[in-house]
């Protein structure tokens, strides 16, 4: 019997993705990647971390919803943080990834961040137009 989930999410690119998941310090393999689950059991992802205890995390592209799933034996979670805050985390350095990524081809650059106490990130963008 099976004991993966798949968790839903709407992390859409590949990149922002590895870097949030390198920026939380998790170290991604990037293609196709067995996740490794209970009693040995393996589901193919596109992405996958490894994990020295509990289940591996992986990523699988689902074409319906064009977005990547987390796929994840959730009985063997063993990381410092429940799933849910580790999405909560994910997205958001996803999301930051995003945003100085097209900050950077409109030809903003980042003046200041700021790591709020309520968790969120503040950024000031700036440019000099001639």
């Amino acid at each position: 019997m099976s004991h993966f989930s798949t968790i839903k999410t709407r992390l859409r690119k590949k990149e922002p993705l590895v870097k949030a998941l390198v920026h939380l310090g998790y170290i991604p393999e990037k293609g196709e990647s067995s996740v490794r689950g209970f009693r040995g059991q393996t589901v193919q992802a596109e992405l996958a971390v490894k994990m020295s205890r509990g289940g591996d995390i992986g990523f699988k592209w689902n074409e319906n919803i064009k977005a990547y799933e987390l796929v994840t034996d959730l009985d063997l979670w063993k990381q410092s943080i429940p799933v849910d805050r580790f999405l909560s985390k994910l997205t958001q350095q996803y999301a930051l990834s995003t945003v100085l990524s097209a900050t950077r081809e409109e030809g903003f650059e980042v003046s200041e961040t700021k790591n709020n106490v309520d968790g969120s990130i503040e950024l000031v963008v700036t440019r000099w137009d001639p």
